[in-house]
């Protein structure tokens, strides 16, 4: 795993701010032409995601399975892999920055939702995962009862804190929560000490694992993550579809995630 440098931190906060700030905007539709006119796919990803979408900081070159995913699509719309630009997104700054048209398409372990859908367009999913816990060993948690009453950090605008006390309803279990932006700084508050865990998808907790730190050995709330594209550019969404599809079908996308060395959820893991 490599390590989250305090510079990438600090990048990443800065830019969390300066989203925050931005105004939301009517934009033209964006279509396939209008890509292609511009000359370049322009494609939000994580900067913070080992394996999935991470901005090495001794090179500062974007790597991950959605990164790479990305260049294939760029290479279906515009005829090279080369015609793409990633843009840095968090779970709160993704959506804002497609309502603005600052990106054309998200692909940043944005999870499809029914709520979700009536504002974004997904493609279907190329990637299945699962909530789960990164925590200090020295606490000795084991489960989601061991975790009752404790403090719990998510990242904003996720849907993890949902599936967390839906998880926890049955039993009568009750948490308290934290909300980072970055996910250095949700692993700096486990380390620290202000949280008794980090909750997220288990795709983003492994990239934060350390010898102090272990995942626990449960999950729940399967989550599939989509290509995220604004509702209005409907030509677009249809490229977008038919390429995952696509990948899915003919190898791709299963060559992307064993490279990375991703597995997806099934129903045996659950």
């Amino acid at each position: 795993m490599k390590k989250i440098f305090w510079p990438l931190l600090l990048g990443l906060l800065l830019f969390t701010f300066a989203g925050c700030s931005s105004e939301t905007s009517t934009t033209s539709v964006i279509t396939p032409d209008s890509i292609r006119e511009r000359g370049v796919l322009r494609v939000g990803v994580k900067l913070d995601v080992p394996n999935f979408g991470f901005e090495d900081p001794d090179t500062g070159q974007m790597e991950g399975m959605e990164v790479d995913l990305g260049r294939k699509l760029a290479e279906k719309i515009t005829g090279s892999e080369k015609n793409v630009e990633f843009v840095g997104v968090t779970a709160k700054t993704r959506g804002p920055l497609l309502d603005n048209g600052e990106v054309d398409l998200v692909i940043a372990t944005f999870t499809i939702t029914e709520d979700r859908r009536k504002s974004f367009h997904f493609t279907p999913p190329y990637y299945t995962d699962e909530v789960g816990f990164l925590v200090r060993k020295e606490d000795g948690f084991t489960d989601l009862a061991s975790l009752d009453k404790q403090v719990i950090g998510v990242a904003q605008s996720a849907t993890t804190k949902q599936s967390i006390e839906a998880q926890g309803e049955p039993d009568n279990l009750t948490f308290e929560f934290l909300e980072f932006g970055p996910y250095p700084m949700l692993k700096l508050a486990l380390t620290s000490k202000r949280i008794a865990a980090f909750s997220g998808d288990k795709s983003i907790l492994t990239g934060y694992v350390d010898d102090e730190t272990e995942i626990l050995d449960i999950g729940f709330a399967p989550q599939q993550y989509g290509v995220t594209s604004s509702l209005g550019n409907t030509e677009l969404a249809e490229v977008l579809d038919n390429a995952v599809n696509e990948f899915i079908q003919d190898g791709t996308m299963e060559e992307l995630l064993s490279k990375w060395n991703i597995q997806n959820v099934t129903e045996e893991d659950d």
